[in-house]
């Protein structure tokens, strides 16, 4: 049988999702408790591949069991795992049913502050520039209107295919707190983060509009601004089509 597995992190205790050599990740530490509860080798595959210090307040991934699972296992499940992941739900699906590639559309979301407090520094960025959301917003929409965003994925990591379908991307501001929020149906590593520093960049009117268009046409990572800081970023929605979430066979 197949499952998914809905979970929770807090990025700043792992070197990203993906396992990797030497450093602790969510996926190794997923895969780990399960297979030493379940007393099987369990392979786990993720809906995407969150960087170093990104949370997650909802993430998917998948894995393979032939026994049923019930909620009594995801009690013992959070207890055995660290404090900063929680496992929401495990849920069966039909079984060619794939974490990733099933996915319709994830969304982001990036917290940025005009105040300095310490003990927000975790979730948020502290960005002590003037910003113009108006500005900002406009920028954003922008975005909408390509499809190729070469020039936002890491240079090392460039493939052939950097063709997103962007839905929306908006800024909002509450009190003292900025929020991007950017739905697509796929992303590239280190996408979003990068397009919020341009944005910024727009914002504190280093850059205009006009420039901004051109960064995104250009399809070259050189032109783009440096990356904002991964504590403020959030994976905070995956969907997916309605009918998965059972077996029919």
């Amino acid at each position: 049988m197949r499952f998914f597995i809905e979970l929770a992190y807090n990025g700043k205790y792992f070197y990203g999702w993906q396992i990797q050599k030497k450093v602790i990740t969510v996926e190794e530490k997923l895969e780990f408790c399960l297979s030493k509860l379940l007393k099987k080798n369990i392979n786990v595959i993720g809906a995407g591949r969150t960087d170093k210090g990104v949370h997650a307040k909802q993430m998917f991934a998948h894995f393979d069991y032939e026994k049923k699972i019930d909620n009594n296992f995801i009690y013992k499940l959070n207890i055995f795992l660290p404090k900063s992941i929680q496992v929401f739900k495990i849920l069966p699906v039909k079984n060619n049913i794939h974490a990733r590639f099933n996915a319709i559309s994830r969304t982001y979301k990036y917290y940025l502050t005009s105040e300095k407090k310490p003990f927000n520094q975790d979730f948020s960025w502290y960005c002590f520039y003037i910003l113009d959301i108006d500005l900002m917003n406009l920028a954003s929409q922008k975005l909408i209107q390509y499809k190729d965003f070469s020039s936002f994925c890491k240079k090392k990591t460039i493939k052939k295919n950097n063709i997103c379908q962007i839905n929306n991307a908006f800024w909002y501001k509450r009190n003292n707190i900025f929020c991007f929020t950017i739905e697509a149906n796929r992303f590239l590593r280190s996408m979003v983060r990068s397009i919020i520093g341009t944005i910024i960049d727009v914002g504190r009117k280093k850059i205009s509009i006009n420039e901004f268009i051109k960064i995104i046409e250009s399809k070259n990572n050189n032109y783009c601004s440096p990356i904002v800081p991964a504590c403020g970023l959030f994976l905070t929605k995956i969907l997916y089509p309605e009918d998965i979430f059972y077996d029919k066979e």
